[in-house]
């Protein structure tokens, strides 16, 4: 199946068609980093990573940039509150961005350009835009005329002359049109500044992303993402800027891909509502795989309801998905029998497993839908791995070998159930199975000579530490709860 993608410039799903052959380029906007990461912030990076992820498995070269806007008015707003120093904000948070979406297992992107150090590309952008007749200088201030650019409007479907009508009749009467935007704001008491050709002052918001991306992916790339609250005005601004000072034909981004909104219980997140979560906070209460999961449970472009019941939902969810784990770790360990029917049949339902994760994949990265088909496979495994523990199937080497490399390639794509494979290599892990053993052998012991007391003892104090003892046919087996 061909990989389709929803462009928000079309508004509708396109074939994915890279602009170089095997090579996939990839802007995402990323934070301003005035305060630690909240979980409107961590959606959109997640769901870049399984994109990412996902191209990566389909063997594209896949290259990724993601920025730091760490010249900012909140910056700047928060180093004068606290006495410090502009960069040292940036600085503090930008390490906190970090230490956040490591834990959320998010791969990192092969380049952080911040704006601080992409000045020269930034005052060459807007002194192009000038040269063009796209920028008018008003008292050390560099504007853009968005009259002067055609299809300024495109990605939002909004139209010029609308958005003039709907103006705030305070607007800055320096303007040519009241939606034309700041390219350079000259200095101000207090704020960091830097030298150009109109005066000290420091980059508006959106021409960053244009000179870091025309710098890192050339004149036309592949994806650029982020939030649906970027539509307008940040990319409508991003193309304005970058098309007009490309002077080209072909478009700056080939497809726009925008996440959803996060409501908290069905209300929009704000500050001033008081549902304003940080992930760090959120990360006291439950894991960060609980918390990956919970937001690929939804399709990136769904509105997803953050609630403390959803989170206990995902977090069942997920052990249910991590039972499948401890059960192939089981049957990696069981002799086979070489049944080759079995063999066959366990083959084709990986395979089908397979086919459907792919189907899903690559209908506009739908991991809802992906995940499903996790649960499907999951089923299958503890169905075969129930039948060998009461003998009634015998084990085929080959057979687990499909259910364990089908699931396994769906967690690595997700990135989700990393622990689980983890403790499957964990240097101590020998020790610990067989101190088990020990264990197991005295309780046994203790059953045959009818010592129900201690039996029913190191049962439940295993339990009690988050160790489940099952009984079958087999023999007896441990598992973590």
């Amino acid at each position: 199946m061909t990989l389709r993608v929803y462009n928000t410039m079309t508004r509708q799903k396109e074939e994915f068609v890279p602009n170089e052959a095997g090579k996939v380029k990839m802007y995402v906007c990323g934070v301003t980093p005035y305060n630690h990461p909240h979980i409107g912030n961590a959606r959109p990076f997640i769901t870049w990573d399984v994109i990412k992820r996902y191209l990566t498995h389909c063997k594209y070269e896949v290259y990724h940039v993601q920025n730091f806007t760490d010249v900012d008015d909140k910056i700047i707003k928060a180093a004068n509150t606290e006495g410090v120093t502009w960069d040292t904000i940036a600085n503090r948070y930008i390490t906190s961005y970090f230490e956040v979406m490591d834990k959320l297992n998010i791969l990192r992107a092969d380049i952080y350009p911040t704006v601080s150090e992409h000045m020269t590309e930034i005052i060459a952008l807007v002194q192009g835009l000038v040269d063009k007749g796209y920028a008018y200088i008003v008292d050390g201030d560099v504007y853009y005329s968005v009259e002067k650019f055609d299809d300024y409007g495109k990605l939002s479907g909004r139209d010029i002359e609308d958005m003039k009508a709907g103006a705030r009749v305070d607007v800055d009467e320096r303007k040519q049109h009241p939606m034309d935007f700041a390219l350079w704001k000259s200095a101000k008491p207090g704020e960091p500044a830097w030298e150009s050709p109109w005066g000290k002052g420091r980059p508006g918001w959106h021409i960053e992303c244009s000179a870091m991306s025309l710098k890192y992916l050339g004149n036309s790339f592949d994806f650029h993402g982020g939030g649906s609250d970027l539509i307008f005005p940040h990319h409508e601004n991003e193309i304005a800027q970058s098309e007009a000072f490309m002077d080209e034909e072909q478009p700056f981004v080939r497809y726009w891909l925008h996440n959803g909104f996060i409501t908290v219980n069905e209300e929009k997140m704000s500050k001033s509502l008081g549902n304003f979560f940080l992930v760090k906070d959120i990360l006291e209460h439950y894991s960060a795989e609980v918390l990956r999961f919970f937001i690929l449970s939804t399709h990136y472009r769904s509105p997803l309801d953050f609630s403390d019941e959803r989170l206990s939902e995902a977090q069942r969810s997920l052990e249910r998905l991590r039972t499948a784990v401890e059960n192939v770790t089981y049957l990696e360990k069981q002799p086979d029998t070489g049944n080759s029917d079995k063999t066959d049949e366990l083959k084709k339902v990986s395979q089908k497993a397979i086919e459907d994760f792919y189907k899903a994949m690559d209908d506009d990265f739908n991991t809802s839908l992906a995940i499903s088909v996790m649960f499907g496979l999951a089923k299958e495994i503890n169905v075969y791995y129930n039948a060998v523990l009461a003998g009634k199937v015998s084990h085929t080497k080959e057979g687990y070998t499909a259910l364990n490399e089908a699931y396994f390639m769906m967690a690595n794509v997700l990135g989700i159930l990393v622990q689980g494979q983890q403790e499957k290599v964990d240097d101590n892990q020998e020790l610990v199975e067989q101190l088990m053993d020990i264990i197991i052998e005295i309780r046994q012991h203790a059953r045959q000579n009818k010592d129900w007391s201690t039996a029913d003892k190191v049962r439940d104090s295993l339990s009690a530490v988050g160790i489940v003892l099952e009984d079958s046919a087999q023999g007896v087996r441990w598992k973590k709860r």
